[in-house]
């Protein structure tokens, strides 16, 4: 006998009529304009009925080759490539930048002298589950962009400085867990979400909806 629909978790029911809307639309069941309004309805609404009568009118359901999908675009980026255990990022009265698809070593020890530093781990390899950050930053301004799914702890010490972690740490317990230490001096250092869960929905639907279009036109 199947659960009550009231019963099953929200964010389960969440994800199903989620998963059945971005597949609805990549095949062109639905425009753009209703799929993202169903979306911000689906991720904003707590009440079960209300969520999953927003694919009422759907038939199309997710297959075993849409969540293969969904898994490789969402799920931490792990690889097997090698790296040294650890790197330095050092600016003085300059710019460093680590972005795109770059290997992440266990510790990043970062210099910032009054200069700007950015750390993207959007698109970033991880080889290890726990990555320390450690920062060292003086009249400097340092940004550490984090998708979705990563943990953020941030032990950093502040003397006249701006400190901001926006990130979440509700991740899933296999996701990587970044640590940041050290000491910002009359600097700043912001810890934010590059691309919030829905800008990366509508980007994965869009891309299935191209590539569907695509197959469709040959």
């Amino acid at each position: 006998m199947a659960v009550i629909l009231e019963d099953r978790p929200i964010e389960q029911v969440r994800e199903q009529v989620i998963d059945q809307l971005i597949v609805n639309y990549s095949h062109g069941v639905i425009s753009a304009e209703a799929f993202e309004r169903r979306l911000d309805e689906a991720m904003n609404s707590s009440d079960h009925q209300e969520i999953i009568a927003l694919v009422a009118d759907l038939t199309l359901t997710a297959d075993t080759d849409y969540s293969q999908q969904k898994d490789h675009q969402f799920a931490p980026n792990y690889g097997s490539k090698t790296a040294a255990e650890d790197m330095r990022l050092t600016s003085i009265l300059g710019n460093s930048e680590r972005s795109g698809q770059w290997v992440v070593p266990k510790v990043i020890k970062v210099n910032n002298i009054i200069g700007e530093t950015t750390l993207d781990f959007s698109d970033a390899i991880f080889q290890h589950q726990h990555v320390t950050i450690e920062i060292n930053c003086f009249l400097g301004s340092s940004s550490i962009y984090v998708p979705e799914g990563i943990n953020v702890v941030c032990k950093t010490y502040g003397l006249v400085s701006s400190i901001e972690n926006k990130a979440p740490s509700i991740a899933t317990r296999q996701a990587p867990v970044i640590t940041i230490e050290g000491k910002v001096i009359l600097g700043s250092l912001d810890v934010s979400i590059k691309r919030t869960i829905k800008e990366k929905f509508i980007e994965f639907a869009n891309n299935l909806k191209s590539a569907f279009d695509t197959k469709n036109y040959f």
